[in-house]
């Protein structure tokens, strides 16, 4: 069923001169205002599935039951040691999904799969919801992570000009159909290279943690367990924060076309783009015609019935790359 949302972009006019806007992950906190638009929402059920996918639109339903209960997405492991069926299950579920799913996926060379992040309505939860219109990395922070997460040697190789990488969020409701708060995507066909404004990614400082992905004091860059709600005295400070990435905020345009799955079921997944190397106009390799990213964002809808269980997610970022033509 089709919908109506008010959706929530950066005000480009909020940005202090010769500064960079910046985000925090732990709550919807920004160094800027937003500007709301009231747009027209589609729903992708019912509609030709072969008119969207990642590599046109950027976006893909699918179906894809995972074998796991929701208790074990929602109950964090005790520590870094403990058992962690995401990582030990669904990780491994996550990548034959996207061998199986993606447009050139008997090409995949390797998925290297490096975080997750589970989100509910609550406001109790370390991470919920994200009601502002973004993409997760821009074009500079996808190579970083490849860096990041790949042995030196092989990420040379995987990051040669023309070879191709992907950086995929697979994302799925856990324990009930979302119909709170869900998730639209904005088809990348709409959008415009101006539409894309780079912001600071704002973690909580750790002193063991790997800052930025170039390496800090220690090395831990695993926040299981670690994630507190901050006092909301703090939310507008950036003091207690490090940038460890670069995400991107989407500017207002007219011309964007909205979508969304109704009620979209545990056993469904969403695949987003969030970088593509093969993505039109980019500089190494970009080919037309080619999605490079889908701009996304939780929404309110407004025919979501009132005893709806509120929303909760789990999105698994995951580099994707290809066999050398």
């Amino acid at each position: 069923m089709d919908t109506t949302g008010t959706f929530h972009y950066i005000d480009l006019t909020s940005i202090a001169p010769h500064t960079r806007p910046w985000n925090k992950v732990d709550i919807s906190a920004t160094s800027y205002r937003l500007a709301a638009r009231s747009r027209p929402v589609t729903d992708l059920r019912g509609l030709d599935p072969r008119t969207f996918s990642t590599d046109t639109s950027g976006f893909a339903l699918v179906r894809s039951p995972t074998s796991l209960p929701a208790s074990s997405f929602l109950v964090a492991p005790s520590s870094p040691a403990a058992p962690d069926p995401i990582r030990s299950t669904y990780y491994g579920e996550v990548a034959s999904l996207l061998r199986a799913s993606l447009p050139d996926g008997r090409r995949i060379a390797d998925v290297v799969i490096f975080d997750h992040t589970v989100r509910r309505r609550d406001p109790a939860a370390p991470r919920g919801p994200v009601t502002q219109v973004h993409v997760d990395q821009t074009p500079g922070a996808a190579a970083a992570r490849v860096r990041r997460h790949v042995a030196p040697g092989k990420a040379e190789a995987y990051l040669r000009p023309g070879r191709r990488f992907q950086l995929i969020n697979v994302w799925r409701a856990i324990g009930h159909a979302a119909s709170d708060t869900p998730l639209a995507v904005i088809d990348w066909r709409s959008t415009a290279p101006a539409d894309f404004v780079p912001v600071d990614l704002l973690y909580p400082a750790r002193p063991d943690s790997a800052v930025g992905g170039v390496g800090g004091e220690g090395d831990d860059d695993d926040d299981r367990g670690k994630e507190r709600r901050p006092e909301e005295s703090t939310w507008g400070s950036a003091e207690g924060y490090e940038v460890r990435g670069e995400t991107m905020a989407v500017a207002p345009n007219e011309s964007h076309r909205f979508y969304y799955a109704k009620d979209m079921a545990p056993d469904e997944a969403l695949l987003l783009k969030c970088y593509d190397s093969w993505g039109e106009g980019e500089p190494d390799g970009g080919r037309e015609g080619i999605a490079v990213r889908t701009p996304h964002t939780a929404f309110v809808d407004p025919a979501t019935p009132q005893d709806a269980p509120p929303r909760q997610s789990i999105e698994v970022r995951c580099l994707v790359f290809y066999e050398d033509e």
